[in-house]
């Protein structure tokens, strides 16, 4: 396929990817696609066309193109006999999947998930950061053990848990130390089939998103926290609950701040039928 065509095969990709079955295009883009085909399959470099300003898009069955076209769209493959194993054959993608590497301000260092790949909770932040690109595992910062603590306070033990994040690598800053950023939304869309294959592989009984920007990216929208918190969504037919991202409780200490929190953490526990006792639904409460 000739390298003019590459962001064309990434878009397609992505689609395919999230479970797009169909693309709209109009009829001029459909000749100039069927001639770009042609040439193709001929072995002769297609020229590069625009479709005309103005045009209206009419949408197209995949049946409408050589089933060929479709087939030349790469995808994630992933293979393994268990979660384990399937989760290892994602990771061993990630490096070289092309929407990856087209995102110039992704640093090196891959940072993928830890914990049970058939948990059922999964726990989805936004991006690692300089702890978690120095030791190689998501939330092992401050951040991390704020988590960890979480997590004892509702009876989970970190391993028990699947903990992965949008992005796979710590993006990158000017003159960058232990400093971080919060990824694009470009970054982040590069990264999204991933997830996607992950949240398959795992299949967990209830997600939580730590935080806006995984909240944002999981569900498509760009609500704050504090309109998306309180509920359960739905993510591919899997309960998803959003709450604060323990960053934001370690910068704001009020009880009232960490007990929406929590309120969170017990509803996921209401889900999963998990024992509470009195004094864990009674924390930081305020009389």
């Amino acid at each position: 396929m000739s390298t003019a065509a590459e962001p064309l095969i990434q878009y397609l990709r992505q689609l395919e990817s999230q479970g797009q079955t169909h693309v709209s295009i109009d009829d001029e883009s459909r000749k100039i696609l069927r001639a770009f085909y042609i040439r193709a399959r001929a072995g002769t470099p297609a020229k590069q066309a625009r479709a005309p300003k103005g045009s209206k898009p009419a949408v197209a069955r995949p049946t409408d193109e050589p089933t060929s076209t479709r087939a030349q769209v790469p995808a994630l493959v992933v293979t393994g006999n268990t979660p384990a194993e399937k989760i290892d054959s994602l990771k061993r993608q990630v490096t070289r999947w092309a929407p990856v590497l087209a995102q110039k301000d992704l640093r090196k260092t891959m940072v993928f998930s830890v914990g049970n790949p058939s948990a059922d909770v999964m726990l989805v932040g936004e991006a690692p950061g300089y702890d978690e690109e120095r030791l190689g595992e998501p939330f092992v910062g401050k951040a991390g053990q704020k988590l960890d603590g979480i997590l004892k306070a509702m009876g989970i033990d970190r391993r028990s848990v699947y903990i992965s994040n949008i992005v796979k690598f710590r993006p990158a800053m000017p003159n960058q130390t232990t400093n971080n950023r919060k990824p694009t939304k470009e970054e982040m869309d590069a990264c999204l089939p991933f997830i996607h294959e992950e949240v398959k592989v795992v299949a967990p009984k209830v997600i939580i998103a730590l935080g806006g920007t995984a909240a944002q990216a999981l569900l498509n929208c760009d609500q704050p926290v504090g309109s998306m918190r309180g509920c359960f969504h739905d993510y591919a037919g899997i309960p998803l609950r959003v709450t604060y991202h323990p960053s934001y409780i370690l910068h704001n200490e009020a009880t009232s701040e960490k007990r929406k929190l929590w309120e969170d953490m017990l509803a996921v526990m209401d889900l999963l039928r998990m024992p509470i006792s009195e004094k864990q639904r009674g924390y930081f409460l305020t009389n």
